[in-house]
C-alpha cells in the first residue's frame, strides 16, 4: 500500500517499538508520552536514514550504480549511514562533508573512516556543486555514481517515511491508541514531507510537527511544500495540502546548527536519567528540547498523547563529550 510498488531493499530493522515514556512525562507534568525508536533501525547504530536508504539504495542498484555521493556536515548521521549502506552493498562511498577536517576524528565521522568512506572537504563551497564534480569526476575513471542529496530528502528517499506512518498506524490500531500528535527533528525536510503525505493519505488525524534544527519556518515551509507534492505525484497519490499542515516550530535554532546550548543539554540529561534514552545532541536533542518547552509552556496539553519521533544521531554524543561535562 503506497509504496509497495517501489524498489526497495531491505536495510532497516522493522517495525520499530512504539515505547511509553511514563517517567519523562512525570518529570514535566505534562501529556502521556510514547516514543518512536527510529534509533533503533539497526545500520552503523541506527537513525531515520535508513529507511530512506531502503529506497535509494534500491534506485541506484537499478540504475547500475557503483559509487554513492552524499553530503552533510562533519558529524552527519545522514553521511554514517550512507556510507553504512553502501558497505552492505559492495558500493563505493564518497562523502562531501562541510569545513576542513577537525584534528580528532569521533563520533559520526570516525564511524565513516570505519565504513570505508571517502571524505572530501568541502571547505566553505557549496557540496551540491561539489557532488556533481565528484561525480563528474568519477564517471572520467569509469565509475557510475549516484548522487543522493543532503538528508536523503527527494522523493525517492521520503518515500521512507510515507511507508513509515503506514507502520505507526498499525502499531497504534493494535494498541487501540490514538495521537493528538507526532513531533520530531525536522532538516532537510524528507522526514516530515512522508509523514506528512503518509498521514494525509491515510486519514491520520493527529498533527505532525516538526522542530526545526536548522532553517527557519518560512524557509523549511517552502521546501516542505515542494517536497510533499512532488512525493505525492510519484506514488500516484492527488493530495492537497492545507496551511495548517505545514507545522514547523522554529523557535529552538539556538546559537544554529549543530551548536549545542542549556536547551539541548537539558533535553540530553533528562531522557537518559528518565527513561534510559539517549538522544543526540544535534537533531533529537534539539527536538525533544523544544518538546519540553511547549509542554512547560502550556501548549501541549497534560490531556495529550503525543508521540516524539526518536530519528537517532546517539553516535555524536560522543564528539560533544566536552560540551555535554561542562
Amino acid at each position: 500500500m503506497l509504496t509497495e510498488n517501489l524498489p526497495r531493499v531491505p536495510i532497516a530493522h522493522l517495525p520499530t517499538p512504539l515505547e511509553e515514556m511514563p517517567r519523562l512525562s512525570e518529570a514535566l507534568g505534562g501529556p502521556r508520552l510514547l516514543v518512536k525508536r527510529d534509533d533503533q533501525t539497526g545500520l552503523a547504530t541506527g537513525g531515520n536514514k535508513a529507511r530512506k536508504l531502503e529506497f535509494l539504495l534500491a534506485d541506484a542498484l537499478e540504475k547500475q550504480a557503483d559509487t554513492i555521493i552524499t553530503a552533510g556536515a562533519v558529524q552527519s548521521n545522514h553521511a554514517r549511514q550512507t556510507a553504512a549502506a553502501a558497505a552492505k552493498f559492495g558500493l563505493r562511498c564518497c562523502l562531501v562533508l562541510s569545513g576542513q577536517s577537525p584534528s580528532r576524528w569521533t563520533g559520526n565521522l570516525l564511524l565513516d573512516e570505519l565504513l570505508g568512506a571517502e571524505i572530501r572537504w568541502a571547505g566553505e563551497r557549496d557540496r551540491a556543486q561539489m557532488m556533481e564534480e565528484v561525480a563528474e569526476e568519477m564517471m572520467r575513471l569509469g565509475r557510475r555514481p549516484y548522487i543522493i542529496p543532503v538528508g536523503g530528502s527527494n522523493p525517492v528517499g521520503t518515500a521512507g517515511y510515507v511507508m513509515a506512518m503506514l507502520e505507526l498506524v498499525a502499531q497504534l490500531e493494535v494498541r487501540d491508541l490514538q495521537l493528538d500528535r507526532v513531533i520530531f527533528p525536522t532538516g532537510s525536510g524528507g522526514t516530515q514531507a512522508g509523514l506528512m503525505v503518509g498521514a494525509k493519505a491515510l486519514g491520520f488525524a493527529g498533527r505532525i510537527e516538526g522542530v526545526s534544527v536548522s532553517a527557519t519556518q518560512d524557509v523549511l515551509e517552502a521546501r516542505l511544500e515542494e517536497l510533499v507534492a512532488e512525493t505525492a505525484a510519484s506514488l500516484g497519490l492527488d493530495l492537497s495540502f492545507a496551511d495548517e499542515d505545514f507545522i514547523v516550530h522554529d523557535d529552538y535554532l539556538g546559537e544554529g546548527y549543530a551548536r549545542m546550548g542549556p536547551p539541548e543539554r537539558e533535553a540530553i540529561r533528562l531522557a537518559a536519567r528518565t527513561e534510559g534514552l539517549l538522544v543526540g545532541p544535534v537533531y533529537t536533542g534539539r527536538a525533544l528540547a523544544g518538546l519540553i518547552d511547549l509542554i512547560r509552556r502550556g501548549i501541549f496539553g497534560p490531556d495529550e498523547t503525543v508521540l516524539f519521533w526518536h530519528t537517532g544521531g546517539t553516535p555524536a554524543l560522543f564528539a560533544y563529550a566536552d560540551e555535554l561535562l561542562c
